[in-house]
């Protein structure tokens, strides 16, 4: 194994993460009563489950978010929780970003030696992982492989993951599916997303964004303004943002393009380029450089990462101050930003990608666009149209309301963990 990597025993211990406390009651003025009440009712069966969630990275990105309200909020319904992330070198992250694009259908290959870096990793990480859990939630291709360095016992496994594995490469699919069969569940967030022929019991979750943290709770006007001023962005001209990791599937440079295409007819318009740098995303600063190095001393574009200081605050106040915001992702699991813009009363324009349709109703919450010059279309006809802006803005609010709040997506975990809660008390029978 390569001299330079700490392989060392106990180096990839995986690392507890320490959340802040949330109460589920907080959101019956958003949500409503009857989701709240529905978690309350479902949790009274699972106090004391004791859950282990397990994903890469506690920052930067869809799945960090989503853990950092879901595990809070099953603490606060009595039900032992712990969220750890698996910690690793810049070339097991390599290795992981290599499998996470090659499950979304990248043509790739993953080296021997890449191959020995991910395993011992998912070893070291079973080494650490105490035999008192009843169910463990293992989240995509970074862990998959952790379950099986581990005996068989009473607590049951799933496997959740996050991206569009509809059509995965199949050399990374036929190097992953064993690892992801030796679970007793598997979640996706589409039926579609299932790859085909996995011989694992599945069901499906949309994911939720939680309108009481940093980025998605109600600003006032001034305060947004005043924020996005703060940041260089001049507030007389009209804005269009995306809000993403900088990621080949999330075409950061297409946006770039379709802005170009866009200031034909709108030469005052603004672009804010703003995404997290996430620990397990080694490819990021490359894609950050790229688009650094292309809109160098031009004017009217900006781009900015949590690394500056722009973090959850400063993302909600730009996604409020925007004229449109852009989604312009090729491959998409669900795309959380889609729904974070929407419960602004933004005007979205999004690309038919994954998870996003289902969240943004074409002609009724937003534009679903195909391709570059389709995106620049649909911009440019939404500064022209502000009233439609504006009506697409408040039907989206309502939208996310209905669908795509926290509470949601804690009701809809509940559930499962009582179905997989039942068995385990079956299997100690």
């Amino acid at each position: 194994m390569n001299e330079q990597h700490d392989h060392t025993p106990g180096s990839a211990r995986p690392q507890l993460v320490r959340l802040r406390k949330k109460s589920i009651d907080r959101y019956r003025d958003v949500a409503g009563d009857a989701v709240v009440d529905e978690c309350r009712e479902l949790a009274d069966s699972l106090r004391g489950l004791r859950v282990l969630e397990l994903s890469s990275t506690a920052t930067g990105g869809g799945v960090a978010e989503l853990l950092s309200s879901l595990v809070p909020l099953e603490r606060d319904l009595g039900i032992d929780a712990e969220w750890r992330v698996v910690t690793g070198d810049r070339s097991f992250f390599e290795a992981t970003k290599r499998l996470h694009n090659g499950l979304q259908g990248m043509d790739l290959a993953i080296s021997e030696l890449q191959t020995s870096e991910y395993l011992w990793h998912n070893e070291e990480t079973a080494r650490a992982i105490e035999d008192h859990w009843d169910v463990v939630v293992v989240h995509d291709p970074q862990p998959a492989a952790v379950r099986s360095f581990l005996k068989r016992d009473a607590a049951k496994w799933v496997w959740r993951c996050h991206v569009d594995s509809s059509h995965p490469c199949p050399g990374t699919w036929n190097f992953l599916r064993p690892y992801v069969e030796l679970h007793d569940w598997a979640v996706f967030t589409l039926d579609e997303f299932i790859p085909p022929g996995l011989e694992v019991p599945t069901s499906t979750i949309l994911p939720a964004i939680d309108p009481l943290n940093s980025k998605n709770r109600a600003l006032p006007s001034y305060l947004a303004r005043q924020t996005v001023g703060d940041l260089g962005i001049d507030l007389e001209r009209p804005l269009i943002t995306q809000v993403s990791r900088f990621d080949p599937w999330k075409d950061p440079l297409g946006v770039l393009a379709a802005w170009r295409m866009a200031r034909e007819e709108f030469p005052q318009l603004q672009l804010a380029l703003v995404g997290a740098m996430a620990p397990d995303d080694p490819e990021a600063w490359d894609i950050y450089a790229k688009i650094e190095n292309e809109i160098r001393g031009e004017a009217g574009a900006f781009l900015f990462t949590d690394q500056m200081g722009v973090a959850g605050f400063e993302v909600n106040a730009i996604q409020h101050v925007a004229d449109v915001v852009v989604q312009k992702s090729i491959r998409e699991g669900f795309g959380l930003v889609v729904s974070e813009a929407l419960w602004k009363g933004a005007a979205v324009v999004a690309g038919r990608a994954g998870g996003i349709p289902s969240q943004l109703i074409d002609g009724e919450t937003g534009l679903l666009a195909d391709d570059t010059t389709d995106f620049a279309a649909c911009i440019t006809e939404l500064l022209r149209r502000p009233e439609l802006a504006r009506q697409f803005g408040a039907a989206g609010i309502r939208r996310v309301r209905e669908n795509f709040l926290m509470p949601r997506l804690l009701r809809d975990t509940l559930r499962l963990m009582k179905d997989l809660a039942e068995s385990v008390d079956q299997s100690r029978k």
